[in-house]
């Protein structure tokens, strides 16, 4: 049975192998499902496209950019299909990568609906972000970040009054009896 570190760390090294230009054990460019895979690296244009993940306790954020055209995002919802695809792909790749590398299998769930931000460089190109989170399977036992920070919110509030009253006490004590101030010697009599 694998770690939660172990889970994590072999899902890093999958998306740290899908760079650029990345090969696999046959010596032949690896597919991960992107644009920039598509036509000659040298002749054709580049498409610059990409993806991150990150992990906020039993969940996986995976963050899709990508550069597009204004004629390819028409109509509204070829766009969201084509980024709902692209993502398909990366969880299909990141799951393939996964096995490979640890020799385990990952189980990577639909865990929200893919936030899309596009936008505008010129008339003619456009910048797509979109972000989608997923479920990694035998996470159960993993709290929240939420609770694990309220839990520490609460302790520390806990010896904020403790130090606060354990002040007010020591002041009260040590309150000064006289309030007249002393006489400065440099200042003249009047």
């Amino acid at each position: 049975m694998a770690t939660v570190l172990d889970v994590i760390k072999g899902l890093n090294q999958a998306a740290a192998n899908a760079y650029d230009g990345a090969l696999d054990e046959n010596g032949e460019q690896l597919k991960v499902g992107l644009d920039r895979e598509e036509g000659d690296p040298i002749l054709d244009g580049r498409i610059i496209d990409g993806f991150k993940v990150r992990f906020a306790g039993p969940k996986m954020i995976v963050t899709y950019q990508s550069e597009m055209r204004v004629e390819e995002m028409h109509p509204r919802n070829r766009l969201e299909n084509d980024v709902e695809d692209k993502f398909k792909e990366i969880a299909k790749f990141l799951k393939k990568e996964y096995k490979n590398i640890t020799k385990g299998s990952v189980t990577l769930t639909e865990d929200s609906d893919t936030d899309i931000i596009v936008q505008t460089t010129s008339r003619h190109h456009t910048w797509v972000q979109a972000k989608k989170q997923y479920a990694i399977g035998g996470f159960d036992d993993v709290e929240s970040i939420r609770m694990g920070s309220q839990r520490a919110a609460e302790r520390r509030n806990k010896d904020y009054h403790q130090q606060f009253k354990k002040f007010f006490e020591t002041a009260k004590a040590k309150k000064a009896t006289n309030n007249k101030a002393k006489k400065n010697p440099e200042t003249p009599e009047a």
